[in-house]
């Protein structure tokens, strides 16, 4: 199954609803049963998702796919942990030794944004840079998840931009600030179910364009921890809930380590795509024009 939260002009709600794709029209789930809710946390919650969905989705109106307006997949996340050294390249390049574990940090709400929304270049940095990532939205909670069992505990699979400030981000030993400048880490649009795609997204091409512009060009299955370890790893010291993302790092190309260095501009809309996925683009907005 494919997902798209957002917004539609026929429906009169303020909220986003649910929408399970169909080709280039989609269904609107949550006006068909409120209990869907307006994000994919009544999907994640309930007991066979599927058969529900199967259900809502018979004989049902479809809207074109193209007039929706993506929000977040899961609004409030209870925590969004992401691989910072994932990719061998991408660690040479950024002039790091390949860790022995995997190099963890935290995103905070203020930082994640939809697919489509303005991906904002602050006022304080022109260093804004792109990284290409494949999400994991988890679907049942665990501690000390095997890896033999990580993939029960997936719902869904999207696609992120780790939007990343590089000169904040080399302030400290700690990733933080660079990291989690507000609106700078889009998600989305769509979440797509394990069923529809390779086991653990081995194998998938994963890229970031701007215009004709290739910055990244690489495949999933050179990731050092791939999903299942990488869910096994994290849940050795977080339990992990329904409704957290994981960012799974990303491949060479970024703009800090290109000569000359290249940074996204306001003005560009910048795409991160993964095959089987979709695309996630968001236009470059100066946070001084905003004001």
């Amino acid at each position: 199954m494919k997902f798209i939260v957002g917004h539609h002009p026929s429906t009169q709600s303020e909220k986003p609803s649910v929408f399970v794709v169909d080709g280039d029209q989609a269904i609107d789930l949550t006006t068909k049963d409120s209990s869907i809710g307006h994000d994919l946390m009544g999907l994640i919650n309930s007991e066979n998702a599927a058969e529900l969905v199967a259900r809502l989705s018979k004989g049902a109106d479809k809207v074109a796919l193209a007039d929706i307006k993506p929000a977040l997949p899961v609004a409030m996340p209870g925590k969004t942990i992401c691989l910072g050294l994932n990719y061998v390249d991408h660690i040479k390049e950024g002039g790091y030794e390949v860790p022995e574990y995997p190099a963890l940090f935290m995103r905070g709400p203020n930082s994640l944004m939809a697919a489509g929304a303005p991906m904002i270049r602050p006022s304080c940095s022109e260093q804004l840079d792109y990284e290409v990532e494949l999400m994991v939205i988890i679907g049942k909670a665990g501690k000390h998840i095997t890896e033999e069992k990580a993939y029960d505990h997936i719902f869904a699979y999207s696609v992120f931009n780790d939007g990343s400030v590089r000169n904040y981000q080399r302030k400290t030993h700690q990733w933080t600030p660079g990291k989690n400048f507000d609106a700078t880490g889009p998600i989305g649009p769509f979440a797509v179910t394990p069923d529809e795609l390779p086991p653990g997204c081995e194998g998938l091409k994963i890229e970031t364009r701007v215009g004709d512009e290739i910055l990244q060009s690489a495949n999933t299955s050179e990731m050092l921890w791939p999903v299942a370890k990488t869910i096994a790893t994290i849940s050795e010291y977080s339990t992990l809930e329904p409704g957290d993302y994981i960012a799974m790092g990303t491949p060479p190309g970024v703009g800090h380590a290109r000569t000359p260095q290249r940074w996204l501009r306001p003005g560009e809309t910048v795409e991160v795509e993964i095959e089987g996925i979709g695309i996630c683009a968001n236009p470059i907005v100066a946070e001084e024009d905003l004001t």
